[in-house]
């Protein structure tokens, strides 16, 4: 898990919860106006509606189901299908939508992707009403903008997957930055191989960190995945770069992956 632990002067973020989890979203600028939360908000709960695979009446499940065509699905839908499929052809098949089963009973499982997309897009609502400054955590899958103040950095945790309570690294960052961490501390072995269809179990954990969230949340479980020959194949994704923990405690990163770490 990846979480803000300090950026700069404390704001009054917003919590919300949805998605099943609390998504925090911190705007910065003083000028924001009041309705760019309200649309961020009104957003994650409409994405929930449409893409939970924990609700079986919403348009994923059926479309896992076979009851709605890839014709009938929403442009959303679409979009979020040909990201997945893309994804899928450049990760050698480590992240595969298609293939892996859902909580709904199907073998769609888009929430690896939707999640980041989800609050790429919230950010992108932001930034239409003028915000340049904000960070929005959702789970720990982050999107950062900006600066939190003049000339300071947005400072981001990484909970150690094998000592509780504790932190693996320090990230000092600023915007336009993702950053996400798929790991095993709190559902255990639960991220499947989709070649294999068994769990994951090389590593323990596996940051990634990029301009875009909603490849950086995608790429997180494809490298989980990918185990250690993750440090060889981010390299031909340019502006990504990946930190690696075994079960052991034993870190990797890429080359790249320096210039984050306090």
């Amino acid at each position: 898990m990846t979480d803000l632990i300090q950026g700069g002067h404390h704001g009054n973020p917003h919590l919300e919860t949805v998605m099943g989890t609390v998504v925090g979203i911190d705007v910065r600028d003083a000028d924001a106006p009041l309705e760019a939360i309200d649309d961020v908000v009104r957003w994650l709960h409409h994405v929930d509606e449409v893409f939970s695979t924990h609700d079986p009446s919403s348009p994923i499940s059926a479309m896992g189901r076979g009851e709605l065509g890839y014709a009938e699905a929403s442009e959303e839908i679409r979009e979020v299908l040909r990201l997945c499929e893309s994804v899928s052809r450049q990760t050698n098949g480590c992240f595969d939508a298609f293939g892996v089963p859902a909580p709904n009973g199907t073998s769609l499982e888009t929430s690896g992707l939707v999640k980041g997309w989800s609050i790429e897009c919230a950010a992108t609502i932001l930034e239409g009403h003028g915000c340049s400054d904000f960070c929005i955590n959702a789970g720990g899958d982050i999107s950062l903008r900006g600066r939190p103040s003049p000339g300071a950095h947005w400072r981001v945790g990484v909970r150690h997957p094998v000592e509780e309570h504790a932190l693996a690294l320090v990230l000092e960052v600023e915007g336009p930055l993702g950053v996400a961490t798929s790991a095993t501390y709190e559902r255990g072995a639960h991220i499947i191989d989709p070649r294999t269809g068994q769990p994951s179990t090389t590593l323990a954990s596996a940051t990634v960190v990029g301009p875009d969230l909603t490849l950086a949340d995608a790429y997180a479980t494809a490298v989980f995945v990918m185990g250690l020959d993750a440090l060889d194949w981010i390299r031909t994704v340019p502006g990504y770069d990946v930190f690696l923990i075994t079960h052991e405690g034993t870190t990797h990163w890429s080359e790249g992956f320096s210039r984050y770490r306090v």
